[in-house]
């Protein structure tokens, strides 16, 4: 079943349970869909890498909302966004703790014989590559700084 079809059957039982978050959060990713196909020109269906992409990018601007809201005091505004954040990750593969990205990275790096920070660039590349859909690039970011340093 297509990410669509997804959204349109959760849409539908959102509806029914009036849940307005999970409904507007749904809502968001099936205007997401419409707007990168039409970019896109008029393509059926999006490959599952640019799903996958289209709801990391909805996940990342909630939490910096989120966290925006917070650092205002503005319990009420960012309570939604985090709840929409659950929402949205439901149809995201499982992510990796930290742990799991700090040994992948090091692989990595011991792999490519990658050592000090002139390296990150290519190991970014190639850790994104791999670990693509499984963590944020802030999460890698972050590892790959620790281990290159």
């Amino acid at each position: 079943m297509s990410l669509s079809a997804q959204i349109m059957d959760e849409m539908k039982t959102a509806m029914r349970a009036k849940d307005t978050v999970a409904l507007e959060a749904l809502r968001a990713i099936k205007s997401a869909i419409l707007l990168a196909q039409t970019e896109s020109g008029a393509k059926e269906e999006l490959s599952a890498d640019e799903e996958i992409k289209l709801l990391q990018r909805l996940v990342k601007q909630r939490k910096d909302s989120a966290a925006i809201y917070t650092e205002q005091n503005r319990p009420d505004l960012a309570e939604p966004e985090i709840a929409q954040v659950a929402v949205i990750e439901k149809f995201l593969p499982a992510q990796l703790s930290e742990a799991e990205v700090e040994a992948a990275v090091a692989k990595i790096i011991a792999d490519g014989g990658f050592s000090g920070m002139a390296a990150m660039g290519q190991v970014m590349g190639a850790a994104s590559k791999a670990l693509a859909g499984q963590a944020d690039g802030k999460t890698i970011s972050n590892v790959v700084k620790k281990l290159l340093a």
